[in-house]
């Protein structure tokens, strides 16, 4: 077994177990990097598991199934999305990118791998609702790069007509008390605080369909 499919099934067990007693949970998907993996933190401390909790606080019958691999990039992404999809997907929560911008990689290419993975979901399960999450670079990758980057993300969300988290790390990013040393990979304070980012735009879209 891969590792990406060892982290989704052993998550996807540790949050499924608990959700059976509540009947048959609708899934949310997170397709992401180390940020949704939890690098430096406990899977339980990362902000998959922090929405995870405000679900079950809000009683709303949901699932999270944690599918991030640390270093992952739009490009791996694409090339997993066929086996994420082989277990039905209510709500993908798109969070990829990050890795790209800190590579280099044009921002050209990410918006291109962004779509097609949206446009893979759509043809494989047209029912899936996609939430995309914003990222931004910081600014020692230099200007240029960094806005090039930031606009790509409310591109594909308007071209594609997806539900948008405008920064994922809205004030997170670049804080010293809420990142590790690396000043990329968040604390578990950090991993509070992006749960809420995501949980702004998530809840109305869950309850929404929960009726």
């Amino acid at each position: 077994m891969r590792r990406f499919e060892r982290i989704l099934f052993s998550v996807g067990i540790a949050f499924g177990m608990a959700a059976a007693d509540r009947g048959a949970p609708r899934r949310i998907v997170v397709l992401g990097d180390s940020l949704a993996a939890g690098y430096g933190v406990t899977l339980e401390e990362a902000w998959p598991a922090r929405v995870q909790a405000r679900v079950d606080e809000a009683q709303l019958p949901f699932t999270v199934i944690n599918a991030g691999v640390s270093g992952d990039t739009t490009a791996g992404g694409l090339r997993r999305i066929d086996w994420i999809l082989r277990q039905p997907a209510d709500i993908l929560v798109l969070e990829l990118g990050g890795n790209d911008g800190l590579r280099g990689i044009p921002p050209t290419a990410t918006r291109t791998n962004l779509t097609d993975i949206v446009r893979k979901v759509r043809s494989r399960s047209p029912d899936t609702r996609i939430v995309l999450a914003g990222m931004q670079m910081p600014p020692s990758m230099g200007r240029d790069h960094a806005e090039a980057f930031k606009a790509v993300f409310p591109e594909v969300a308007q071209a594609e007509n997806l539900t948008l988290v405008p920064h994922l790390l809205e004030t997170v990013g670049g804080v010293p008390g809420l990142n590790q040393p690396d000043l990329i990979h968040p604390t578990p304070t950090g991993h509070e605080l992006i749960a809420s980012n995501v949980w702004q735009v998530l809840e109305p879209l869950l309850r929404s369909q929960a009726r």
